[in-house]
């Protein structure tokens, strides 16, 4: 049975999982939005012998472990059998500087190590084409195989026995082999020689970029691996930042809350922006400005959308691939998403927020200036006239419009900023005409979005219902922490959303009924929200419970349910990994007080 034990390998171009069993299980290829060559993940329907992965056959053998190296993108699984054989598997996407620039080409490297005895394995290479219909029909050369049959062929080339892999023969593996997995291109050398170098090279540069993040004091090892899988969704070559590398995995059991989330988010992609620049990882920040400026370009006087494809994609058509069952069986796989087409009016302080840092960063490259800042004010001033319209919500309700007030903070939230960047950039008429704005925002949703009887904000204007967005107020400096209003909406999201050691969303029903899961970046605001109150021991246990709930490699899915803990949803979660981050941050001592 699939679960959620998967480790993430990639290099900002492409991305895979891999199973506790050592398997590929999902690699889209050559993007992070393209077809998969590996899907068994979401379980292929086709007849005939399981594909969609790329396996290593060691009979008779046990998982003794698997690891990140330290502070990388590397994976390392070992298995042993109870005859003293034993082989270690190696799998990462290479990733380095090379003539000036990164080296980063959409493959795949494995390297299977003979570590004790004489082990007899057989490798398996099932690429699928398709979304699952088929599989990719093989075509042995020399040295290489190349998988055709989708969108863009693959070949793997490698020190093995090309036939002992065609057939899925067994053989002993005496030292080592190297299987390269990428463009249907030839490879210039050894594979054996190629795989090491890049794995040197690839271990150097992670190690180096962790090595220059500001970690907490504790917690350094859940920063660090959260760090390095934020990074992982970064799409380089333009600077979007996918939710997830996954599509359709369910909120929860048989719910069909399946979603594509293999696109760029903007609201999602500034809460990464936001946590690894706390970190001090700006080059991301960098590339996702230019992303964003490109996108209002692209729009002119369009509607901004909530969400786009990696490319800038702005038609995200929603489709189904019926040759997969699904993540268990639980379909519908959805390609692409239909929130495109929502209006979620919170997406222009998203991408104003993101953009902020560019003004105030000294260390950047190129920082952002009076050109910039002409573009971000045509946000801000849509902001101001869709701060009190009603839309989908952050949490992208489908057939219901409201006017959310998350929606219309994060518009707040647009003017705010925007004023202090004017004053950044002395330009004091504008500043005094945002700041105003930003008052007028501010007070009318004091007005229509406080509820006298619960003592607390709510989710809409008027409502009486409350969601886990309402307690961001503090860190979008909307409230201040003593601010008994804030104190009041904790208690009470407390009381109605509270499930365990986690919360819900929201608990009101939607076009699939009810919520099951506890989505877990919303138990990581709570315990953000307890600690901006000072309850700080309380939020280091509940944080405690947090990460209990992370897998065997420190990764965090999008829900989690209460009760038996097991993680569900697209896989890894950009938003649970930042409220990993932002926690540790937040609640670790100092390193003045350590010592």
């Amino acid at each position: 049975m699939n679960t959620l034990d998967l480790g993430l390998i990639g290099n900002c171009r492409t991305s895979a999982l891999v199973d506790r069993a050592g398997a590929i299980v999902w690699w889209c290829y050559p993007y992070f939005d393209s077809d998969p060559l590996c899907c068994a993940l979401l379980e292929p329907t086709a007849e005939g012998p399981p594909f969609g992965m790329i396996d290593v056959i060691f009979e008779g053998a046990t998982l003794e472990s698997q690891h990140y190296e330290a502070n990388s993108a590397i994976l390392v699984t070992a298995f042993a059998d109870a005859s003293g054989n034993a082989i270690e598997i190696v799998d990462f996407a290479p990733r380095f500087e090379l003539h000036g620039r990164m080296f980063s080409p959409s493959m795949l490297v494995r390297i299977i190590r003979c570590k004790a005895g004489r082990p007899r394995i057989a490798i398996r290479v099932r690429p699928a084409a398709s979304y699952g219909e088929r599989r990719a029909v093989p075509r042995a050369g020399a040295h290489h195989v190349s998988y055709a049959g989708a969108a863009q062929a693959m070949r793997l080339t490698t020190d093995a026995s090309i036939s002992a892999i065609v057939d899925e023969r067994s053989f002993f593996l005496h030292d080592s082999v190297t299987l390269l997995m990428g463009p249907d291109e030839t490879v210039d050398g050894s594979p054996a020689e190629i795989g090491r170098a890049f794995y040197e090279n690839t271990r150097r540069f992670w190690q180096r970029w962790a090595r220059n993040l500001a970690v907490p004091f504790e917690w350094q090892d859940v920063v660090i691996r959260a760090a390095i899988t934020l990074k992982l969704n970064a799409f380089e070559d333009t600077g979007a930042i996918v939710a997830a590398v996954t599509t359709s995995i369910p909120e929860a059991q048989n719910s069909g809350r399946n979603w594509d989330y293999r696109h760029c988010w903007l609201r999602d992609a500034y809460f990464v922006v936001n946590a690894l620049n706390r970190l001090g990882a700006t080059s991301t920040m960098e590339q996702y400005l230019d992303y964003i400026l490109n996108i209002i370009a692209d729009t002119r006087d369009a509607p901004l959308q909530p969400v786009y494809g990696i490319r800038r994609e702005a038609l995200l058509e929603e489709t189904t691939a019926p040759a997969l069952a699904g993540y268990r069986g639980m379909g519908p796989v959805r390609v692409g998403n239909l929130a495109y087409l929502q209006i979620q009016n919170d997406v222009f302080g998203a991408a104003i927020l993101a953009s902020t840092h560019a003004f105030f960063d000294e260390r950047l490259q190129r920082p952002a200036d009076h050109r910039i800042f002409g573009d971000l004010e045509r946000l801000g001033e849509q902001a101001v006239l869709n701060y009190d319209v009603p839309d989908a919500g952050i949490w992208e309700l489908r057939g219901v419009k409201r006017v959310h007030t998350f929606s219309s903070i994060m518009c707040w939230a647009a003017c705010d900023r925007l004023a202090a960047i004017a004053r950044r950039l002395e330009l004091h008429a504008r500043a005094d005409y945002w700041t105003a704005q930003a008052q007028t925002i501010h007070g009318v949703i004091c007005k229509l979005a406080w509820h006298a009887g619960l003592g607390s904000f709510v989710s809409t204007f008027g409502g009486d219902r409350l969601d886990a967005s309402l307690l961001l107020m503090v860190e979008l400096q909307f409230l201040q922490p003593d601010d008994p209003r804030f104190a009041g909406t904790v208690t009470a999201i407390e009381t109605h959303l509270r499930r365990g050691d986690f919360l819900l969303r929201y608990d009101e029903e939607d076009d699939f009924g009810l919520p099951e899961t506890a989505f877990l970046v919303c138990t990581l605001w709570w315990i953000q929200a307890l600690a901006q109150m000072g309850q700080k021991e309380r939020a280091r246990e509940l944080f405690t419970q947090v990460l209990s709930r992370r897998n065997h490699l420190g990764l965090l899915a999008e829900d989690v349910a209460s009760e038996t803990g097991e993680l569900w949803g697209n896989f890894p979660q950009t938003y649970s990994m930042v409220g990993l981050i932002q926690c540790a941050m937040r609640l670790s001592i100092s390193w003045d007080d350590a010592f």
